[in-house]
Parts: structure tokens; sequence; C-alpha cells
């Protein structure tokens, strides 16, 4: 299939960025949204232009590094799907398709479609673990955990950390983010210790990296690849309220 690309070029976070448009030729339905990204980058090499500058790692899902804006919908038109495993079989012979890099303040473009996501990391850094001395590592059945605080922690835990959701939020609100993180350890015994300082810290961190407030229009959850549920963000705040009065 023959594709024609708009994508976001900045040289710079200091640079003014713009769209340019470049062909997509000869492209297998069955290569991935990137592969497809890395045949136009050698074409582009072989006529002396700068390639196009994305990010990426493992490229099966599970890292979330692949952070594109494409057709206005993070990852993509594929729901619970990361861009590295969304296939170009579900575009069509020519197509037209605009790739945007996340848009919010917390997350300055560095290159291209390269976004500098560090505010999630000084967000964990600020209170998204386990620090109290726990002894060795138990076994797996050691601390009785009922089933359903078990099952919600782990789909608390199946978070990724892409930012697809604040890259789709009006408000570039993280509280989708943070409250799997905390929900996560909410759920859990070994997260009970910290549960009251944690939510302070990680709350206020997200709010001094510059991330919105959310509005519940569900943006969020509708293009998390790994469909983490808005419950989490209902969870942070009974932590946070419940933080707050103690």
């Amino acid at each position: 299939m023959n594709l024609t690309l708009h994508v976001w070029r900045q040289k710079s976070a200091r640079d003014k960025g713009k769209m340019e448009t470049y062909q997509a030729d000869d492209i297998s339905e069955h290569m991935s949204f990137l592969e497809m990204l890395d045949v136009v980058n050698e074409g582009l090499i072989a006529k002396g232009i700068d390639p196009i500058h994305f990010d990426h790692d493992c490229r099966e899902g599970i890292c979330g590094m692949c952070s594109l804006v494409i057709n206005g919908i993070p990852h993509g038109p594929e729901r619970a799907t990361t861009v590295c495993q969304l296939h170009m079989r579900h575009f069509k012979d020519g197509d037209e398709i605009w790739i945007e890099p996340w848009r919010a303040k917390a997350f300055p473009v560095i290159k291209d479609l390269v976004t500098d996501r560090s505010s999630f990391d000084r967000v964990m850094q600020a209170g998204g673990f386990v620090s109290v001395n726990t002894g060795g590592t138990p076994d797996a059945n050691a601390i009785p955990i009922p089933k359903d605080a078990a099952d919600s922690a782990m789909d608390f835990a199946a978070c990724i950390g892409c930012g697809a959701c604040v890259a789709a939020c009006k408000n570039a609100s993280a509280m989708l983010f943070v409250g799997a993180k905390v929900a996560h350890l909410a759920n859990l015994p070994q997260g009970q210790v910290e549960a009251e300082k944690r939510v302070k810290a990680m709350v206020a961190q997200m709010d001094a990296e510059g991330f919105g407030n959310c509005t519940n229009y569900y943006e969020c959850e509708a293009v998390c690849p790994k469909e983490i549920s808005v419950k989490s963000i209902a969870r942070m705040n009974r932590e946070y309220f419940r933080a707050l009065k103690s």
C-alpha cells in the first residue's frame, strides 16, 4: 500500500516545530507501525535527509516507549494496543496519516516525536514504592491476601507508564497513571505502612510537574493500552482524603 504521512518535525525543544509530508510507498500490511516508520527513515537517510526521530524499545507492547499520537488518538485507532503492536492492515491504500508527539506541558518535546517523560519518573520517586523493611522474599502464599484485592492490585499494576492518558486528556492530567500506582500498592498489605505518606507525596509531585486535573471525561481509560480503569482515580482520591484527615 502507498500512504501519505504528515509528521511533526522539531529539531529541539527550543525550536518551533511543524508538520512535514512524506510518502510511504510499497508498505506491507503485515508491518507494524514502527516498522513502517523504519522503512520511511531508510528512504530519508538514502536521500541525505535527517530521519524521523521516535521512541521505541521492546516493540512487544510492554514498555510503553512507542508514544505517538496517530490521527489524533494516542497509540492509534486500535483499543488496548501500543503503537509498536499496531499493524498496517488497519489502514488502507491511499490513506493520509497524521503523526504527532504527546502534547503536554509536562512532556516537553526533545526532537520530532520524542518527548521527555521524566516527570513520571519523578512522581514515582516521590512515593511509588515500598521502602519499609519487609525481610527476605517470602513464599507467594506466606502473606494471605484476599483474591479480590490481589486481582485488583494486578489490574492496576499493569500500567506501563506510557503517558497516553496524559496525551488524551484535555487538561493533560496524569491522574490515571498516578491513580494506578497508588491503587496498586493500596491493595496490598506491604503498601499499607506508607499509604498516607505515599499518596500525599505522589499527588504533590504530580501537581508540581504541571499536570492538570481530571474532569471525568474518561478519555484516559479509552486510550490506555492496558485498559486501566478510572476506578484507580477514585481509589487515589479516597486514599488522599483519608490521608489529609489523619
